[in-house]
């Protein structure tokens, strides 16, 4: 038995010393090592070995076997070592050669806008805050004074999910939430998703909006038309010529829109502005004292101004693009223009 131990790992190694890759390795590893393996059939004659015989017997098979492992391992290892050489020299990059160039990417249009607005008002003292895009019919309307099947509702055709349950149709509702938790003085601006039912070139069912409300004492028209002045010309140009005209809007009184020189012609007159020189960007005015009471504010001791526009038209105007649908395909070649 001993006898054919020694010759099984003098003739494995003989083997081992002429294979020329992993694949003749595996072949000599199950010819010695499988279940029917020349190894495993010695190991196998252990019971008709005699008792006194059976520790040496068992020793020379322990040698034989750590003997051919460590054999195998060790030409393992030096396939492992010349493939992975001959795999690195393919795969080597030469540092020296010039960069093939690293493609920047950019922020959306929108998200751009958002940025750009948000530092302006922060800078300005504004915090930022932001609601549920779902919302009930009370924070959506009546807390902005539009009560139920008034007319002034119509102005928004909105998608209600139930009688009382409304995907939000403006960020006024965000407002109307932080009234009931603030105490004056206080100066917010809430930017964020809202859904009405609109679809052409120039209005989409989902749109984002940037509304802002300051509430302080002896807070005047005067304030608002500064402070919308100073957001306009850091947004479009210290050039930026802006107009004030009367409106409505059920949550303020007065009311206004304010209109912008267009930035593409600088009020000379274009395909954009429609050759008018002037662009209707948003809705301003003076807080309605019913808001502010139905808010939980003394309208007798505090004051307030309010404004808000549509993010999307502000960043059609910004990158000339002429049609919201655009921003919402999710195209690469329209994206790559925004660098």
């Amino acid at each position: 038995m001993l006898n054919k131990i020694r010759d099984l790992v003098e003739k494995t190694k003989i083997e081992l010393d002429k294979i020329i890759d992993l694949s003749d390795l595996n072949e000599i590893r199950v010819k010695i090592f499988g279940k029917t393996g020349e190894l495993t059939n010695l190991s196998k004659g252990m019971r008709d070995v005699p008792v006194e015989d059976k520790p040496k017997i068992g020793a020379a098979l322990n040698e034989a076997r750590k003997s051919i492992e460590e054999k195998i391992k060790t030409i393992e290892e030096k396939f492992e070592a010349a493939i992975l050489a001959k795999k690195l020299e393919k795969e080597k990059v030469d540092i020296t050669q010039p960069s093939k160039g690293i493609e920047m990417g950019a922020l959306h249009p929108i998200s751009s806008v958002i940025d750009k607005l948000t530092d302006i008002c922060v800078s300005m003292g504004f915090s930022v805050v932001e609601g549920p895009e779902v919302e009930s019919d009370y924070y959506n309307f009546e807390a902005m004074n539009i009560p139920k099947n008034h007319p002034s509702r119509d102005m928004q055709d909105s998608f209600f999910i139930d009688e009382n349950i409304v995907l939000r149709s403006q960020t006024s509702a965000v407002q109307a939430r932080e009234m009931e938790v603030r105490k004056p003085p206080f100066k917010i601006v809430c930017p964020g998703k809202t859904y009405r039912n609109e679809s052409d070139s120039t209005h989409s069912p989902i749109f984002h909006q940037f509304e802002g409300l300051v509430v302080d004492e002896n807070v005047s028209m005067a304030d608002l038309k500064s402070m919308l002045t100073i957001m306009m010309r850091r947004l479009f140009g210290q050039d930026t010529e802006i107009r004030f005209r009367p409106s409505f809007f059920p949550f303020t009184e007065p009311s206004i829109e304010v209109d912008v020189s267009c930035p593409n012609c600088h009020g000379k007159g274009c395909s954009t502005c429609k050759g008018t020189g002037m662009l209707e960007l948003l809705g301003a005015g003076i807080v309605n004292p019913k808001v502010l009471e139905i808010n939980g504010i003394d309208s007798k001791k505090y004051s307030g101004f309010a404004f808000g526009f549509g993010l999307d038209r502000t960043a059609m105007i910004l990158n000339s693009i002429s049609n919201i649908r655009y921003m919402y395909r999710n195209d690469i070649r329209f994206l790559k223009q925004m660098k």
